[in-house]
């Protein structure tokens, strides 16, 4: 298993894209974009017509899977419960989300090593046995990680965590899946996609002063919402994508997951032929340069966009405005100089309580050189941040960089504390004993994501989300309502007017620190190896198989939760204390639907139990239901799922009971993620429908047997008095209707490999 993606790997995909484009572009007779060129050249089969975007599924051949160690815990206890051997395509698992964040971050990394100490040794030793590259805690976040040494141009990858399309700034098609996707494509099987739309963004224009390419991103989650590129690749293209920086594109590719997007992608050019270099890859960038025609799109497609895009959006870079979204959205988007006009008008808390840096979306070279630039004025000036700074580096070799070329400690010297290279408080591995319960406060972050609940656990933490060096001077003057363009800061000399961050390198001139003694690589004698669960352990737990559908229809189903608004994976599954045990189907089943608002009583996880009638936490009520044997069904709005990738928001549901899912839309991932645990996704046909489940209703759903692609399903409401006939849509394919059959895609995989 290689540290790095070899030429060995990009020479052969660039000879099955040359191969698979020149035949992809008589089917369709046109010009073709570049996420339609790479996904040509990744089919397993051509087909014999156009597939149709949004309704048509191809059959993909990946060119390797990234695992975290968080959903990596239950890809591999499934692909050990389907009897397989070996990984058949380049993998690896990277430890990340494990690693706290509450001191700093070597205190912090002493601590979770011993917290997490069987975690780890589960997967490295899985990861020698099976043939998969390991990443040792410590080494980075696993997006940052996969830039440095697997992304390259062209190539397709899929991976257990959201934000896998951080990948698109080096030119990849890299998508965000469910556990179970990754185990058959590790198995050998090829990868089930619905064939995208396209939306376009049109870059004109070059970034200047304040603004960075994380604004652009910002911009486009403000035009697009978060269900706005869903079943869709996003391509940026035109003059203005040349001017940024590899990392910087990354930063926007990553964070298309916030608009529900299955990625995002940018041609390559010279700023990523520079990275690759720089990360000792320059062959890679040789092979690159010399198959550019399959790496861009089609000349006819920047002349002409609106003909070959699903939809345009056009940004003049030089005009775009520094932006900032939130609360507890990360489409609520505004121009910074209209932010403290909404602090007033919302009332939103203008005094910030706490400022972070870093994460997955912005801890490059280029990020952290800029917020430093921003911080050593201040430190001219002898002034520190108002409020606490955290910093979270993406990865051992930034971290290293960083501190050898100085950025650090121009951060520290301002009040920074630097936690370890990992998620930390991104993802809720933060503790904040300072707030008392139920305490509103404002924080600012370069992070990704704001869901209420997402950082610390607390639904009255409102996180507003900027650039690194925008957050930098939000905490150098402790206010929302601070804008660093026009306003100044109290010094002791007078007042003080912060410049724009001076323009940084895309790479260090000394080159990468680099640091690879986080790599493990798999056992050469696999059988030899020994994975052990302990039987008692309450951190990791063999899968047992879902049982098979009985063949009967779903009678009158109990409802567990309607839910109001946005309810994400983060609500369905809440992470924080709870990634301790995604290795333990059983015990973080007792997280089912903590964070939903209930519709029926606005209750945050808590409902009506019909065997008692009292309002109890909804997991207390499926398991009560599971004991006795009563399935149940789920109901949702707009959305439903959206957020992480993370299976278990499928896989606790079907664990406890859960038979179906009705809602008005779903997310991208977690739609598939229930479908491949055996629950039935289902969405109104009409979607006022919703308005008529009542709190004692039960749902039947009938004429299973008959479940055909394409086909409605009928559903009976069943109200106290009388019942009232709807229809439901779904989005199953042949092949899907068989795993519902089967009662869960693993058991068809199982199967196969027997």
């Amino acid at each position: 298993m290689e540290i790095e993606s070899t030429p060995e790997l990009a020479l052969n995909v660039y000879k099955r894209l040359e191969e698979n484009i020149s035949k992809f572009r008589k089917l369709v007779g046109r010009p073709l974009t570049l996420s339609e060129k790479i996904l040509a050249g990744h089919l397993e089969q051509m087909p014999n017509k156009v597939p149709q975007e949004g309704k048509d599924y191809v059959f993909l051949r990946p060119d390797r899977v990234a695992l975290q160690d968080v959903t990596g815990q239950m890809v591999l206890l499934q692909f050990m419960q389907a009897g397989l051997k070996q990984a058949t395509l380049p993998a690896t698992v990277h430890c990340d989300h494990l690693i706290r964040a509450q001191v700093e971050g070597e205190t912090d990394m002493k601590i979770s090593l011993s917290e997490n100490s069987e975690v780890f040794r589960f997967l490295e030793s899985s990861c020698s046995k099976y043939g998969i590259g390991f990443w040792k805690p410590g080494a980075g976040i696993i997006h940052q990680v996969v830039l440095e040494n697997y992304a390259f141009p062209g190539g397709l990858m899929i991976g257990t965590d959201s934000h896998t399309p951080n990948a698109g700034g080096l030119g990849m098609v890299a998508i965000g899946v469910g556990g179970i996707d990754a185990a058959e494509t590790m198995a050998g099987l090829p990868w089930e996609l619905l064939y995208t739309k396209r939306i376009g963004v049109y870059l004109t224009g070059k970034l200047n002063g304040w603004t960075a390419p994380k604004d652009i991103i910002l911009y486009v989650a403000g035009k697009l919402t978060v269900s706005g590129g869903t079943n869709a690749i996003i391509e940026y293209f035109g003059p203005g994508a040349k001017s940024i920086s590899c990392t910087g594109k990354a930063t926007i590719t990553n964070m298309g997951a916030e608009i529900g997007a299955t990625c995002s992608i940018f041609p390559y050019d010279e700023r990523m032929e520079k990275y690759l270099k720089t990360t000792n890859r320059e062959k890679i960038a040789e092979l690159a340069n010399t198959h550019k025609e399959l790496l861009v799109p089609d000349p006819e497609i920047e002349q002409n966009p609106e003909k070959y895009f699903d939809k345009i959006i056009r940004i003049d870079l030089s005009t775009l405005e520094p932006h900032i979204v939130g609360p507890h959205t990360p489409d609520l988007a505004r121009p910074i100089s209209h932010l403290a006009d909404d602090v007033r008008k919302n009332s939103y808390l203008d005094k910030i309580s706490v400022a972070l840096i870093g994460s997955c979306t912005n801890s490059s070279y280029e990020d952290m050189s800029r917020a430093a630039s921003v911080a050593a004025q201040a430190k001219a000036k002898g002034i520190k941040s108002k409020v606490p700074l955290l910093v979270t580096p993406g990865s051992e070799q930034i971290r290293a960089t960083i501190e050898r070329d100085g950025q650090m400690d121009s951060l520290k010297a301002i009040g920074a504390t630097v936690l370890a290279n990992a998620c930390g408080p991104c993802i809720g591995q933060w503790s904040r004993p300072e707030l008392k319960k139920g305490e509103p406060n404002t924080i600012v972050t370069s992070f990704n994501r704001n869901f209420p609940g997402r950082n610390d656990g607390k639904r009255e933490t409102m996180n507003f989300i900027g650039s690194p060096e925008l957050v930098i001077a939000l905490a150098l003057g402790g206010s929302l309502s601070f804008n660093p363009l026009k306003d100044s800061l109290e010094t002791p000399s007078g007042k003080f007017k912060l410049e724009p961050p001076e323009i940084a390198p895309d790479v260090p001139s000394k080159g990468f620190n680099n640091a690879r003694d986080g790599y493990v690589l798999p056992s050469q004698n696999p059988e030899s190896v020994q994975v052990i669960i302990d039987k008692d352990s309450n951190r990791l737990q063999k899968l047992e198989p879902f049982s098979r559908w009985d063949g009967k229809d779903f009678e009158k189903l109990v409802l567990m939760v309607k839910t109001k608004g946005k309810c994400t994976t983060d609500h369905i599954s809440p992470a924080g204390a709870w990634l301790a045990y995604r290795g333990h189907l059983d015990k973080i089943s007792d997280n089912l639907l903590l964070g939903a608002v209930n519709a029926f009583n606005d209750e945050v996880g808590k409902g009506k139990n019909i065997l008692n009638n009292k309002i109890e936490p909804l997991p207390q009520i499926a398991r009560q239901y599971k004991q006795n044997e009563i399935r149940w069904v789920i109901i949702g709005g707009d959305n439903y799922g959206e957020g992480s990738s993370r299976e278990h928001a499928a896989m606790t549901p079907r664990y406890l009971g859960c038979a179906a899912v009705i809602a008005k839309s779903f997310a991208r991932i977690h739609e598939t993620n229930l479908k491949k645990q055996g629950i039935l996704a289902l969405t109104f046909a009409n979607q006022s429908d919703y308005d008529k489940i009542k709190e004692s209703d039960t749902i039947s759903i009938v004429s299973l047997a008959n479940l055909e692609q394409e086909k409605p399903v009928k559903c009976i409401i069943n109200h106290e008095d009388d019942k009232e006939e709807i229809l439901l849509n779904h989005s199953y394919n042949k092949s899907q209707i068989e795993w519902f059959r089967a009662g869960a895609a693993l058991n068809v995989l199982r199967t196969r490999v027997k």
